[in-house]
């Protein structure tokens, strides 16, 4: 319950992070950003509707749309983050001033605010709303893979964006939302997102169990003797993102606290196809 609250506080900070990003750099210079924001922020340039508004109502229309491909956490993580996004979007408003005339920083600012709360929300298992939904219809609907149809979404939205803002502050735009995947690269990432892991431990079976059923990851079972006892032990062994490993920590905790455990960074995988699964589940995380 204790950690479900700092999640929840990380979730409203990062919503508030991203909501300054927007209305204090993207939009007094008139950028736009890819995805339900990005439509958001054109729909406050041609009709003058409040961002809030609409970015609320896009993404509530798209998760009671797609709601089904959500797991109970991601659907109530996400619902808290579309309100507070909204929230935050309407009382920043009027907060100050513009913080900066210079277009080019400007976009370097927004893609560090906008990419820092998106960040924090991924870090805790949450989504920016509607985005991956859509992404994930489009995926069932055209066969599209995740990551490729939420690509298409954010080049849609930002090629939409240039009849409003004009072809230069769209490449601007196309300057914020890149400077904005590194920074959730590096928050939800860390320097190497992929890690090497080998689990020892007297309640294996469980913990594989655990491994397979809520975190989705394929573990190699490895054949091991104890170098003093000679007893045979199996050896769980894993890779992972950096952010997986406080799911990781998590579930040891809870099943066995002294389980020997090993992390290494992982160079390069050789194995058809993995880096492409790999890409493509790293970019569906950020939209």
């Amino acid at each position: 319950m204790k950690q479900r609250w700092i999640d929840y506080a990380a979730l409203i900070t990062g919503s508030l992070i991203f909501a300054i990003g927007i209305n204090y750099f993207a939009i007094p210079n008139m950028l736009s950003e890819g995805g339900v924001i990005g439509l958001s922020i054109i729909a406050h340039y041609v009709f003058n509707w409040s961002t809030a508004v609409a970015s609320l109502v896009l993404n509530l229309v798209l998760i009671l749309v797609g709601y089904k491909f959500l797991d109970k956490k991601a659907f109530i993580y996400t619902l808290i983050t579309t309100v507070f996004m909204s929230l935050f979007l309407q009382l920043t408003v009027n907060w100050g001033v513009q913080f900066s005339n210079d277009t080019f920083l400007a976009a370097l600012f927004a893609g560090v605010f906008v990419g820092g709360g998106l960040g924090i929300i991924f870090r805790v298992g949450g989504t920016s709303g509607g985005t991956t939904i859509l992404a994930r219809l489009m995926s069932q609907l055209l066969g599209w893979s995740v990551g490729k149809s939420i690509l298409m979404i954010d080049i849609a939205v930002i090629l939409l964006s240039v009849y409003v803002i004009g072809k230069e502050k769209a490449m601007y735009t196309l300057v914020a939302v890149y400077v904005g995947a590194i920074v959730i690269d590096k928050i939800v990432d860390g320097a190497d997102d992929r890690k090497a892991v080998m689990i020892i431990s007297n309640h294996q079976e469980v913990i594989r169990q655990e491994l397979l059923t809520t975190m989705g990851r394929g573990v190699t079972i490895l054949n091991g003797r104890g170098g003093y006892t000679l007893e045979k032990k199996d050896i769980l062994y894993l890779i992972i993102n950096q952010s997986e490993l406080v799911h990781l920590r998590r579930i040891l905790q809870h099943i066995d606290e002294e389980a020997y455990v090993t992390v290494n960074n992982v160079q390069e995988i050789f194995k058809r196809g993995f880096k492409q699964e790999v890409a493509e589940k790293h970019y569906s995380s950020r939209r």
